[in-house]
């Protein structure tokens, strides 16, 4: 696939992320997929790891939303930079819901092959996150 083509998929991986689409997750994630998620031992894996990863931030932020801010693709890569805003309505990492709203910032890494990706590196600020929440003290 083409630099053009991972590009187009990133585009549509932000309408998955932000939905988030059962139907979207099968055509844009292969089913061998894994994904290292920060915090976890093992890599999550496939579609549905992916639909667990949104489901927990979902848990915690209803409303997330996700703004891709920019990318590089070089070869099989491409390089993600997103925004993520959301309301803090329910408990998240054991932090009990406290209404208040983040936005922070998350540097992604992804590898595709035949148009769907096959591997991510996720890198969100989760240290801002939760100095956001008022779970961690900011100074």
């Amino acid at each position: 696939m083409t630099l053009e083509t991972n590009k187009h998929q990133m585009h549509l991986f932000t309408d998955f992320i932000n939905t988030p689409s059962e139907k979207l997750a099968e055509e844009l994630i292969a089913p061998d997929a894994i994904f290292h998620v920060p915090g976890q031992a093992e890599p999550m894996q496939g579609p549905a790891g992916y639909l667990a990863i949104i489901g927990m931030m979902r848990g915690g932020f209803p409303d997330i939303q996700w703004t891709l801010e920019e990318m590089v693709a070089e070869g099989d890569k491409v390089a993600a930079r997103f925004i993520m805003r959301g309301t803090h309505l329910g408990t998240f990492f054991g932090f009990p819901p406290t209404t208040k709203t983040i936005k922070v910032q998350a540097m992604n890494f992804y590898r595709f092959t035949g148009g769907q990706i096959v591997e991510e590196h996720g890198q969100p600020d989760m240290l801002g996150l939760l100095q956001q929440i008022g779970a961690v003290p900011t100074a």
